[in-house]
């Protein structure tokens, strides 16, 4: 579903400046939006994350730093 929204003038020329090749208004805003969000360090003390979901964001790093250094291992064998 889209909406319609109202911007400046000079709002939307700033956004027609940072929007790359190819990219809607929408892409655009969310990827600036996204880019400001701040870390998920940020969520410490709120309740917009559980104890559960802290587990699993942990287990999730560790296996993502597991899976780099494996990759790396990999490569340095070649």
């Amino acid at each position: 579903m889209a909406r319609t929204i109202i911007v400046s003038d000079e709002v939307y020329e700033l956004l027609k400046r940072l929007k790359r090749p190819g990219e809607s208004f929408s892409d655009l805003i969310k990827r600036l939006i996204l880019k400001n969000m701040g870390s998920l360090l940020d969520l410490v003390g709120s309740d917009a994350i559980t104890a559960e979901g802290a587990r699993l964001l942990e287990e999730y790093k560790r296996r993502m730093v597991e899976t780099d250094l494996e990759r790396l291992r990999r490569i340095m064998e070649n």
